[in-house]
């Protein structure tokens, strides 16, 4: 006798694999969501490579742990709501006479309140504490670096080597790095994940941003502000050297006899992203020049430094 509902023990195997078959891109992208995952974790601030960025980290655990006593009875109570309340218990739920709890009162309004003056106690010396505008204290003397945002690039001055990098951050490890910010186009964020925080760069205005890395290595510096179609390539290498390999990186970049010029400024200036590039020279001034004559999100005039002119 046989029975036509009943799949026969060589079609399972294929049942097996039309179903592994099917779910088979919802596995990759699982372990490719982990691996991101990973590699986020790496690159962010739970990988802190330098002082304010793990003073940054301590303070973002202590708060996540805090706001833990807010999160936790939610999720525990709105289940058990639900089920006291529900419609078959018609003995304890229902109560029409009832108006006003001291208790429940202050349960909704104590522990909130207490949990927001705890956080402001924390939030404030740490806003103080991790100011980018202050310099990191004990740690000798800073390096001097001016950042100019572009579409869709960035441009390092460095004006006291009277050096030029593009897309490139080179700083000794273990040193603090004094950074001034402008923007050629228009407003642009600077995000360093694992060494500082963000800070705005603004055509015609001036910010500031002090950090150090800890440690040797290779890090990313990007932007987070939305200022095009290829905002998201807008990002470089932040090199943290050795006193010796830095030293040697400033002698290399000085040997490159290429100058900052208004050829090269101009081309910089067009839209577009770009390579790796260092200049041997840069005119003295040149980031206060961008700073007065750019604002309002204009383009910079780069034939209006006279040292441009003369360099050309």
């Amino acid at each position: 006798m046989h029975d036509d509902h009943l799949a026969p023990p060589r079609v399972r195997p294929r049942m097996r694999h039309r179903l592994g078959m099917r779910f088979r891109p919802l596995f990759a992208l699982a372990i490719l969501s982990a691996l991101s995952g990973c590699a986020a974790l790496d690159h962010g601030i739970l990988n802190a490579q330098g002082p304010v960025a793990a003073d940054e980290r301590h303070l973002l655990l202590v708060v996540s742990g805090i706001l833990l006593f807010v999160w936790v009875p939610v999720v525990l109570l709105v289940p058990a709501f639900a089920w006291h309340y529900r419609r078959s218990n018609t003995r304890d739920a229902y109560r029409p006479d009832w108006g006003f709890s001291w208790v429940l009162e202050g349960f909704i309004w104590i522990p909130p309140v207490a949990i927001v003056v705890l956080l402001a106690f924390l939030a404030w010396p740490a806003t103080v504490r991790d100011d980018p505008y202050a310099r990191l204290p004990g740690r000798g003397p800073p390096v001097r670096i001016q950042a100019i945002a572009l579409d869709w690039k960035w441009v390092f001055v460095y004006p006291d080597q009277g050096i030029a990098t593009v897309n490139q951050l080179a700083v000794p490890a273990g040193r603090p790095v004094a950074v001034e910010l402008t923007s050629g186009t228009v407003m642009q964020s600077l995000l360093l994940p694992q060494l500082a925080g963000q800070v705005y760069a603004m055509g015609g205005m001036r910010t500031h941003l002090h950090f150090a890395a800890d440690r040797p290595g290779r890090y990313l510096g990007e932007t987070v502000q939305f200022n095009g179609d290829r905002f998201a390539q807008q990002r470089f290498a932040i090199l943290a050297l050795t006193a010796d390999d830095y030293a040697a990186w400033l002698s290399r970049a000085r040997s490159r006899r290429r100058p900052l010029d208004a050829a090269a400024w101009a081309a910089l200036s067009r839209r577009g992203t770009s390579d790796v590039d260092v200049f041997s020279a840069v005119p003295r001034g040149f980031f206060d020049h961008i700073v007065a004559t750019t604002g309002g999100g204009a383009q910079p005039h780069h034939a209006a430094h006279p040292a441009l002119r003369k360099a050309s």
